[in-house]
């Protein structure tokens, strides 16, 4: 599965774009900060650990499919210098890669087709919010995948992490808020899904 998702990314993926604007360097500065955010992590039980995504920025700035990319090529990135299990590849993939990437999109998607293009509305919604629900959301993903595996039952994780997975929703989300509200202030050219003649002219 892993290698039919990266094969789609990597035909579908907007490379001319990319290079053609020059973001080719922001590019891989994302991907060095996805790296960092991953590495900075609190192991809670054996397979789960709680760490920053930043996922839903990198798709806001670069789409689903460059998204997809790079995630990877950070999630490989750490599996070789030993901050990640191969074993644990695919599940991670998911997880830290393939959800957070199509549940970003997928809420840029409505929140294009229900409400008003407006500045506010991208930062506050398409950023904060969907930060802090992608955040919170792939934490029960991480959780449910390891129960329906058999690794844990669902009681071993009721009250010892999945209380707290609602804690997450506030710092993902100002994270990918603080970088969005940056990059569509200073650098709008390198943010894929934000055009000044959208969400500003005439607002």
């Amino acid at each position: 599965m892993v290698g039919l998702v990266l094969i789609g990314a990597v035909w579908h993926a907007p490379w001319r774009r990319l290079i053609d604007s020059g973001r080719i360097h922001a590019f891989f500065i994302a991907l060095l900060i996805i790296m960092m955010l991953w590495a900075m992590r609190t192991p809670v039980v054996e397979g789960l650990k709680f760490h920053l995504l930043g996922v839903t920025a990198m798709t806001l700035m670069f789409g689903g499919s460059l998204a997809i990319i790079g995630a990877t090529l950070a999630l490989i990135g750490l599996s070789i210098v030993g901050f990640s299990d191969w074993q644990g590849f695919p599940f991670s993939f998911i997880t830290l890669v393939l959800a957070p990437v199509m549940l970003t999109y997928l809420s840029l998607l409505l929140v294009r087709a229900y409400l008003p293009k407006h500045f506010i509305v991208y930062v506050f919604v398409n950023a904060f919010v969907t930060g802090g629900l992608v955040g919170m959301s792939c934490g029960y993903l991480s959780a449910a995948i390891l129960v329906l595996s058999g690794t844990y039952s669902y009681s071993d994780l009721e009250n010892t992490v999945m209380p707290f997975f609602p804690i997450m929703f506030f710092p993902e989300g100002v994270f990918n808020g603080w970088v969005m509200t940056l990059l569509v202030v200073f650098k709008p050219g390198w943010v894929y899904s934000f055009s000044d003649e959208e969400y500003l002219v005439g607002k």
